[in-house]
């Protein structure tokens, strides 16, 4: 199984964590960038999915 990535909005910094989800939006645990809405918005400043870049953990 590939390793949980995490991604970062390029505007605020906020972090979507594939193994943490975000529960407050309905996405659960183990969820991966790809399978995450296109439709959603970072929580923290409102932008789209778009602009978020991922960050890779070493």
């Amino acid at each position: 199984m590939e390793a949980f990535r995490k991604w970062q909005c390029t505007v605020c910094g906020f972090i979507y964590d594939e193994a943490d989800g975000w529960p407050d939006d309905d996405i659960p645990p183990g969820t991966r960038w790809e399978d995450v809405p296109e439709e959603w918005i970072c929580p923290d400043c409102g932008v789209c999915k778009q602009d978020f870049e991922m960050i890779l953990l070493e």
